[in-house]
Protein backbone atom coordinates (compact mmCIF):
# COMPACT_ATOMS: atom_id res chain seq x y z
CA UNK A 1 0.00 0.00 0.00
CA UNK A 2 1.12 3.28 -0.89
CA UNK A 3 0.93 5.93 1.88
CA UNK A 4 1.60 9.05 -0.77
CA UNK A 5 3.83 10.09 -3.65
CA UNK A 6 7.17 9.18 -3.67
CA UNK A 7 9.92 11.37 -2.48
CA UNK A 8 12.66 12.49 -5.29
CA UNK A 9 15.40 14.04 -3.25
CA UNK A 10 16.50 17.12 -4.34
CA UNK A 11 20.23 16.10 -4.44
CA UNK A 12 19.41 12.88 -6.83
CA UNK A 13 17.16 15.69 -9.22
CA UNK A 14 18.33 16.80 -12.51
CA UNK A 15 15.93 19.47 -12.91
CA UNK A 16 16.70 20.48 -9.45
CA UNK A 17 20.54 20.54 -9.79
CA UNK A 18 20.27 22.59 -13.63
CA UNK A 19 18.13 25.06 -11.95
CA UNK A 20 19.75 25.65 -9.06
CA UNK A 21 23.08 25.56 -10.94
CA UNK A 22 21.73 28.04 -13.23
CA UNK A 23 20.45 30.03 -11.09
CA UNK A 24 23.57 30.35 -8.85
CA UNK A 25 25.34 31.04 -12.64
CA UNK A 26 23.36 33.83 -12.99
CA UNK A 27 23.64 35.36 -9.54
CA UNK A 28 27.32 35.84 -9.73
CA UNK A 29 27.22 36.96 -13.21
CA UNK A 30 24.24 39.55 -12.31
CA UNK A 31 27.27 40.45 -10.09
CA UNK A 32 30.01 40.83 -12.10
CA UNK A 33 28.50 42.64 -14.94
CA UNK A 34 26.12 45.14 -12.95
CA UNK A 35 28.76 47.75 -12.67
CA UNK A 36 28.75 47.88 -16.47
CA UNK A 37 24.87 48.97 -16.45
CA UNK A 38 24.26 45.44 -18.12
CA UNK A 39 21.79 42.46 -16.94
CA UNK A 40 21.94 38.82 -17.19
CA UNK A 41 18.61 39.17 -19.58
CA UNK A 42 20.66 40.86 -21.96
CA UNK A 43 24.11 39.13 -21.78
CA UNK A 44 22.85 35.79 -24.28
CA UNK A 45 21.84 39.00 -26.66
CA UNK A 46 24.68 40.45 -26.67
CA UNK A 47 27.46 36.88 -26.76
CA UNK A 48 25.44 36.19 -30.09
CA UNK A 49 25.73 39.49 -31.25
CA UNK A 50 29.57 39.49 -30.39
CA UNK A 51 29.69 36.43 -32.91
CA UNK A 52 27.49 37.92 -35.54
CA UNK A 53 26.08 41.70 -35.79
CA UNK A 54 23.32 42.63 -37.64
CA UNK A 55 21.12 39.46 -36.95
CA UNK A 56 17.17 40.22 -37.19
CA UNK A 57 14.78 39.68 -34.32
CA UNK A 58 13.82 36.24 -35.32
CA UNK A 59 17.88 35.35 -35.23
CA UNK A 60 18.31 36.47 -32.06
CA UNK A 61 15.36 34.43 -30.97
CA UNK A 62 16.27 31.53 -32.77
CA UNK A 63 19.87 31.86 -31.41
CA UNK A 64 19.01 32.23 -27.77
CA UNK A 65 15.76 30.07 -27.61
CA UNK A 66 13.45 32.89 -26.04
CA UNK A 67 9.88 34.05 -27.79
CA UNK A 68 9.78 36.99 -29.82
CA UNK A 69 7.74 39.00 -27.19
CA UNK A 70 10.39 38.83 -24.53
CA UNK A 71 13.17 39.63 -27.24
CA UNK A 72 11.29 42.78 -28.13
CA UNK A 73 11.11 43.71 -24.79
CA UNK A 74 14.38 43.05 -24.32
CA UNK A 75 15.94 45.06 -26.91
CA UNK A 76 14.01 47.74 -26.28
CA UNK A 77 15.63 48.13 -22.91
CA UNK A 78 19.35 47.51 -24.78
CA UNK A 79 18.10 50.29 -27.19
CA UNK A 80 17.50 52.48 -24.65
CA UNK A 81 20.32 51.23 -22.41
CA UNK A 82 22.59 52.35 -25.81
CA UNK A 83 23.81 48.98 -26.37
CA UNK A 84 21.75 47.99 -29.89
CA UNK A 85 20.51 49.70 -32.29
CA UNK A 86 17.97 48.71 -34.64
CA UNK A 87 18.53 49.47 -38.63
CA UNK A 88 15.87 49.07 -41.24
CA UNK A 89 16.42 46.65 -43.95
CA UNK A 90 16.42 48.21 -47.23
CA UNK A 91 15.39 45.29 -48.90
CA UNK A 92 12.32 44.11 -46.53
CA UNK A 93 10.93 46.80 -44.46
CA UNK A 94 9.32 44.66 -41.84
CA UNK A 95 13.02 43.50 -41.15
CA UNK A 96 15.33 45.35 -39.20
CA UNK A 97 19.16 44.12 -37.93
CA UNK A 98 20.23 44.64 -34.68
CA UNK A 99 23.37 46.16 -33.99
CA UNK A 100 25.63 46.78 -31.54
CA UNK A 101 26.47 50.03 -30.67
CA UNK A 102 30.45 51.47 -29.88
CA UNK A 103 29.61 51.26 -26.12
CA UNK A 104 28.37 47.45 -26.59
CA UNK A 105 31.56 46.21 -27.99
CA UNK A 106 33.77 48.88 -25.37
CA UNK A 107 32.36 46.25 -22.83
CA UNK A 108 32.84 43.48 -24.71
CA UNK A 109 36.24 42.08 -22.98
CA UNK A 110 34.90 43.04 -19.90
CA UNK A 111 31.64 40.85 -19.99
CA UNK A 112 33.26 38.02 -21.51
CA UNK A 113 35.55 38.20 -19.00
CA UNK A 114 33.27 38.27 -16.16
CA UNK A 115 32.00 35.04 -18.23
CA UNK A 116 35.33 33.57 -18.63
CA UNK A 117 35.78 34.30 -14.86
CA UNK A 118 32.52 32.70 -13.21
CA UNK A 119 32.79 30.01 -15.51
CA UNK A 120 36.81 29.19 -14.36
CA UNK A 121 35.23 29.26 -11.16
CA UNK A 122 32.31 26.81 -11.35
CA UNK A 123 34.89 24.51 -12.39
CA UNK A 124 37.34 25.19 -10.11
CA UNK A 125 38.82 21.39 -9.08
CA UNK A 126 36.85 19.87 -12.22
CA UNK A 127 39.45 18.42 -14.91
CA UNK A 128 39.34 19.55 -18.30
CA UNK A 129 38.05 16.00 -19.90
CA UNK A 130 35.53 15.68 -16.59
CA UNK A 131 34.14 19.04 -17.83
CA UNK A 132 34.17 18.44 -21.53
CA UNK A 133 32.19 15.27 -21.08
CA UNK A 134 29.81 17.69 -18.69
CA UNK A 135 29.20 19.95 -21.07
CA UNK A 136 28.64 17.20 -24.07
CA UNK A 137 26.10 15.60 -21.47
CA UNK A 138 24.36 18.81 -20.92
CA UNK A 139 24.39 19.25 -24.68
CA UNK A 140 22.77 16.16 -24.96
CA UNK A 141 19.84 16.45 -22.54
CA UNK A 142 19.33 19.94 -23.81
CA UNK A 143 19.22 18.31 -27.35
CA UNK A 144 16.82 16.00 -25.46
CA UNK A 145 14.19 17.94 -24.41
CA UNK A 146 14.10 20.19 -27.23
CA UNK A 147 13.10 17.63 -29.88
CA UNK A 148 9.64 16.89 -27.92
CA UNK A 149 7.22 18.39 -30.51
CA UNK A 150 4.49 17.95 -28.46
CA UNK A 151 5.59 20.66 -26.28
CA UNK A 152 4.12 23.92 -25.94
CA UNK A 153 5.69 26.45 -28.58
CA UNK A 154 8.14 23.90 -30.08
CA UNK A 155 9.15 24.15 -33.24
CA UNK A 156 10.28 20.93 -34.14
CA UNK A 157 11.77 22.39 -37.48
CA UNK A 158 14.04 25.03 -35.77
CA UNK A 159 15.07 22.32 -32.70
CA UNK A 160 14.32 24.82 -29.90
CA UNK A 161 11.38 25.39 -27.28
CA UNK A 162 10.78 29.17 -27.00
CA UNK A 163 10.20 30.34 -23.81
CA UNK A 164 10.45 26.78 -22.51
CA UNK A 165 14.68 26.63 -22.30
CA UNK A 166 17.11 27.61 -19.15
CA UNK A 167 18.48 30.87 -19.33
CA UNK A 168 22.03 30.28 -20.98
CA UNK A 169 25.08 29.88 -18.94
CA UNK A 170 27.52 32.67 -18.79
CA UNK A 171 29.65 32.21 -22.29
Amino acid sequence: MNDGPATLPRQSSLGYQVNHLARLMAQALRERIAPFGVVPGQFAQLLALYEQDGLSQRELCERVRIEQPTMANTLQRMERDGLIRRLPDPVDGRRAAVMLTGRARDLEDDLVGAARGINSQAARNIGDDELANFIDTLSRIIDNLGAIPERRGADPAAGSTPGLSPPPPPE
